[in-house]
């Protein structure tokens, strides 16, 4: 991510998006006229999905990046405080998080309409706006097609060990773990995390597990597709002889990840603070989502996603409710077996 929230403690990273994300401080413009964003999701595809929003409303946006749980943990502690109007994450158990705090508003039924039922809580309290499929990442030379696991519960296995990398502390991985705990319960979802602190060398981030495979230093990885993706649109760089192995079959290991979207029920801005939530899951931003180089799934209703990517409907996710993921359990789990 950008920057964490501890590092601009007491200011916000103000950067208005106007046409296309010009200078800040419109003509006319006034405080009653400025939503306050916390993102956690990247700055820049936020950035690409908004633009045009302050020229076609008239609200400029100020943004307040950090990471996931630390964003959450911040508006909790601010609580009804809170400066932020609108929360995006990168992944959807912090925002769930709030959602159980009753510190969400829920959104206008045409703005959920805009997404898929699978891209969004039960609640109705906010919705997705984004995806990425857990995916498999391996060394071609040390594992063939036939040698590959069937599901990502196998990686636990005594055979898997010294053989495979995760980014523990990343994110991404633990919603990976929440959807495990999700689909199959905390009994096997222990047993599969004492597995990997046996099995798994523990990386920083995502690339770093794909380069790991890449250069044979692991067999496989986890991680999200779209890091392979933009390695390969950029030339393969840091992941050319890696190779993508899906799980399907509504495996956890082809779980989809959902970036979410909420306006905060304390936000004196409601109907602004929809519009931009509406803003950012409609069609044009959607499509904005699409064509950039971000290689993340477009979920807006109608909308393709990037040609190179596997198509949605194809890569056999479980069927999880994004709503359901519990990170608070999740951080326990894994610092109880010792992977955080």
């Amino acid at each position: 991510m950008t920057r964490p929230l501890r590092a601009v403690p007491a200011a916000l990273s103000a950067v208005c998006l106007a046409g296309a994300l010009s200078a800040c401080g419109s003509a006319g413009a006034s405080d009653a006229d400025t939503l306050t964003v916390y993102s956690a999701q990247h700055e820049s595809l936020v950035r690409t999905m908004l633009e045009g929003f302050t020229e076609e409303t008239g609200i400029e946006v100020e943004f307040r990046d950090g990471n996931d749980a630390e964003l959450a943990n911040q508006i909790v502690q601010e609580g009804e405080a809170s400066p932020a109007d609108v929360f995006l994450t990168e992944n959807s158990p912090s925002i769930a998080v709030l959602d159980r705090e009753g510190l969400l508003q829920e959104l206008d039924r045409a703005t959920l309409d805009q997404v898929g039922e699978q891209f969004r809580p039960s609640s109705g309290t906010w919705t997705g706006f984004a995806a990425r499929s857990t995916v498999l990442v391996y060394d071609p030379s040390a594992l063939t097609e036939e040698q590959l696991p069937g599901s990502i519960m196998e990686l636990a296995d005594p055979a898997w060990e010294g053989r495979i990398g995760i980014a523990a502390g990343g994110a991404d991985f633990q919603a990976i773990v929440a959807a495990v705990l999700a689909t199959q319960g905390e009994e096997a979802t222990r047993a599969w995390l004492e597995g990997l602190e046996r099995n798994a060398g523990v990386y920083q981030s995502n690339t770093a597990v794909m380069v790991a495979a890449d250069e044979g230093e692991i067999d496989a990885g986890v991680m999200y597709h779209y890091y392979w993706y933009r390695d390969q649109a950029e030339g393969g760089l840091k992941g050319d002889d890696a190779r993508l192995h899906l799980f399907g079959n509504g495996d956890p290991g082809a779980f989809l990840s959902v970036s979410g979207a909420g306006v905060l029920a304390s936000s004196d801005q409601q109907d602004a603070a929809q519009r931009l939530v509406a803003y950012l899951t409609g069609p044009e931003a959607q499509q904005r989502l699409a064509e950039s180089t971000a290689l993340e799934y477009a979920v807006g209703t109608g909308v393709a996603s990037a040609e190179v990517l596997p198509p949605l409907e194809t890569l056999g996710a479980p069927a999880v409710d994004p709503g359901s993921l519990d990170q608070e359990r999740v951080t326990e789990l894994m610092q109880e077996v010792g992977l955080l």
